[in-house]
């Protein structure tokens, strides 16, 4: 296998023409016949430069509305002859087979056109055969062939021609053929999910290709041994807060950015609605508000556990002003994640210069459809995104006494961010603002205990004289299955409760509500997160 391999010939076939001008003159400098088809022939020609069209090679046209053109033993066997193997060489010979020592290609652009909506006929069109073909090829024979299939390559390539006299070495054969391979692997995952899933409406395919590109290394995991990186799906997919722009602050590690999509999809709950602030410390929310003014929320979300909120992240459902970034930097805050933020805002932002400010242009829908995936020991659990949905009207109420019109808004919200909440999962909320949330407990009356807890803290730390349980409505993310966890908030002073029901044991729950003189609603929808 030789190291160094001299640029003889080269096979150009371009979808995306970006820096093709540039690296054909250069090429042609160096004395390098290019050899190529369709509309790369043409631009090549355009930009002055003498190009042989690969009908000319192949001894063969253009057929079958250009479908037809590479796939011939001229070009592959021109590709895949292994140089220094007799029988190899005398059938190159025998048959008038040239070498090619170079290959430029990049694919269809299939992405983009199911991107932008193209009819069936049109996205079948560009499912590339022919270029796949030839990269598989140059790639798998990397020892004597030079594979190129991304433009942010060619410079690369250039710089290794000029300092190698005309030559490619093996290190640099090696690393275009693995990205190559990447390449033709993603562009055939594309179009298995979308024959899947789009063309075909399945939801758990026989085979699932999951395939993402590399957007950066992170500083670390979840922990400083842990390594982590950041990946964008290969794809149509929905931009969220990978996509984020970053205005300052530290680099992003793996928790930042776990977290702070936590905190952004719950904000998202609240996607054209009043304004409404959340704060998030480990995947759980620690404060949840709605208010008429963005400052206003800040202060109600702030209230229900400030402990908890020290370093954590904010995410807002709307443009970030500087009133309401002044207040955020009164405290320490990892993450502020917001559609936008004004002038002002990033002025005050800027003086905190360790605190990362990512800006998302919008809010994802809420309701979307999708997928999540969760790696176990030997294979993967794969689920449909918790998109489910309730509204007033899927209500039903259970107690004696009926909800009253406010106790069924704090419910709703309540149960909003509860479904965000990790499970055994207790929410009380009370005039758009949570009172106490209790966490990822192993039984739902610890939750509702620890939840009316953080309560009574914030009412003695601020001087109120009662706790805003009290009057609250609460919400479990799953039934309770025994009435202690609903008399704990019953104790806690809530006066309505949301649940979804479904328990052996709900007419012994709804006894016990009634005995408290609560007004229960169910829901037929549960939520665990785990």
């Amino acid at each position: 296998m030789p190291d160094s391999v001299q640029i003889r010939r080269a096979l150009l076939s371009v979808s995306d023409k970006t820096g093709l001008a540039e690296l054909g003159k250069a090429l042609a400098e160096r004395g390098v016949e290019l050899v190529s088809t369709g509309g790369t022939a043409k631009a090549l020609r355009d930009a002055g430069l003498a190009v042989k069209d690969i009908s000319d090679l192949t001894g063969f046209p253009e057929m079958m509305d250009g479908r037809v053109k590479t796939l011939h033993p001229k070009v592959h066997g021109g590709l895949l002859a292994v140089r220094d193997n007799p029988e190899h060489a005398k059938a190159m010979a025998d048959h008038e087979i040239g070498a090619i020592d170079l290959v430029v290609v990049n694919l269809y652009p299939f992405e983009a056109t199911v991107a932008k909506g193209a009819d069936r006929d049109t996205i079948i069109e560009n499912i590339d055969i022919g270029g796949p073909s030839m990269v598989r090829s140059a790639a798998k024979n990397h020892a004597y062939v030079t594979i190129v299939t991304d433009p942010a390559d060619y410079e690369g390539l250039l710089v290794e021609l000029e300092a190698t006299d005309g030559c490619t070495t093996l290190g640099f054969r090696k690393l275009m053929a693995a990205r190559a391979f990447a390449q033709t692997a993603a562009y055939d995952s594309m179009i298995s999910q979308w024959f899947a899933f789009a063309d075909q409406g399945m939801q758990f395919p026989e085979m699932l290709a999951v395939n993402g590109r590399l957007v950066n290394e992170l500083r670390y995991g979840e922990n400083p041994h842990q390594k982590a990186a950041l990946y964008t799906p290969v794809g149509p997919y929905t931009k969220g807060l990978a996509q984020a722009e970053q205005v300052q602050g530290k680099e992003l590690s793996y928790n930042n950015y776990n977290d702070a999509d936590a905190a952004f999809e719950l904000a998202a709950e609240f996607k054209g609605q009043k304004p409404a602030v959340v704060i998030l410390k480990h995947a759980n929310p620690c404060g949840v508000a709605q208010a008429d003014t963005l400052l206003d929320a800040w202060e109600g979300a702030l209230a229900c556990d400030d402990v908890s909120a020290f370093g954590g992240i904010v995410a807002v459902n709307q443009l970030l002003d500087g009133p309401t970034a002044e207040a955020i930097c009164k405290i320490f805050t990892e993450v502020v994640v917001a559609p936008d933020a004004d002038a002002e805002a990033r002025e005050f932002f800027a003086k905190k210069k360790n605190l990362r400010l990512l800006l998302t242009g919008d809010l994802p829908d809420p309701r979307r459809p999708g997928l999540t995936v969760k790696p176990i020991t030997g294979g993967l659990l794969v689920q449909g995104r918790d998109n489910g949905a309730i509204s007033f009207d899927d209500l039903k109420v259970v107690t004696k006494r009926e909800p009253t019109d406010q106790e069924l808004k704090d419910c709703l919200f309540a149960w909003t961010v509860a479904r965000h909440v990790k499970s055994n999962a207790i929410v009380y909320a009370k005039d758009g603002v949570t009172a106490g949330i209790g966490a990822g407990q192993m039984n739902r009356r610890d939750s509702s205990r620890i939840a009316a807890m953080k309560a009574a803290e914030a009412a003695e730390k601020f001087g109120w004289d009662k706790p805003r349980t009290v009057g609250s409505a609460v919400a479990s993310d799953a039934f309770f299955p025994f009435a202690d966890g609903l008399l704990a908030a019953a104790e806690a002073g809530a006066t309505a409760v949301i649940q979804p029901g479904g328990s052996i044991r709900d007419e012994e729950v709804i006894k016990a509500a009634d005995e408290a003189g609560l007004a229960m609603v169910f829901t037929g929808m549960r939520h665990f997160r785990h």
